[in-house]
């Protein structure tokens, strides 16, 4: 079984993802991004690393994904290599921070990796409003995130509402400017409900 959670920088991804694997007992698939070597240099200079940063975001998340889907049975994955794909690259070369040939060079890039990866069994996307992702990556206080631009995450928002309405697999949506799943039991428990009833008939 493979459940990829999705969602805007700030959204609670990895949150989600712990108490998913907590839940289920399934093993977690994450990238730690305060590893990756480009992200200060990134939010302090897009245009000069963001080919940089797409292309370690995607091989990193392609072989964490690969080698635990050869080797554990249920995973967790925080983030798909989608997002890289379908959101994040082109929200940049859209912005102009991304040139249209490393943009192309990136796609061509996902187009064999994705070739090789295994499809989710169910996708969770964390849908929230842009002062809703604001007010949760300022409480994190991640120094890296404090100069992230406002037009950058409102783009990428809509992005993401866009790519999730035209996602063609079995999924889900948790309302994170409606659930607290961490302060309230009862919203983390309905996002479970959700799960389980998409997750029901795949084992039948």
């Amino acid at each position: 079984m493979y459940i990829a959670v999705a969602g805007n920088i700030g959204s609670g991804k990895t949150t989600l993802s712990d108490l998913v694997v907590k839940h289920y007992g399934y093993t977690a698939v994450s990238d730690q991004t305060e590893d990756n070597p480009y992200i200060v240099n990134f939010y302090n200079d897009m245009r000069r690393w963001a080919f940089n940063l797409q292309v370690y975001f995607l091989q990193r998340r392609y072989t964490h994904l690969m080698e635990s889907w050869k080797k554990y049975k249920n995973i967790v994955q925080d983030r798909t290599i989608y997002e890289d794909a379908f959101i994040f690259a082109p929200n940049l070369h859209s912005m102009g921070l991304l040139s249209t040939t490393d943009y192309e060079t990136y796609i061509s890039l996902f187009n064999l990796l994705n070739s090789l990866t295994p499809a989710p069994d169910l996708l969770v996307y964390l849908k929230a409003s842009v002062p809703t992702l604001i007010n949760l990556i300022t409480k994190r206080g991640r120094i890296y995130e404090s100069s992230i631009r406002l037009d950058y995450i409102t783009s990428l928002n809509q992005r993401y509402d866009d790519w999730f309405e035209s996602y063609k697999g079995r999924k889900i949506v948790v309302d994170v400017d409606n659930l607290n799943i961490i302060e309230s039991p009862e919203a983390l428990g309905e996002v479970f409900e959700k799960i389980n009833a998409e997750l029901n008939p795949l084992f039948k």
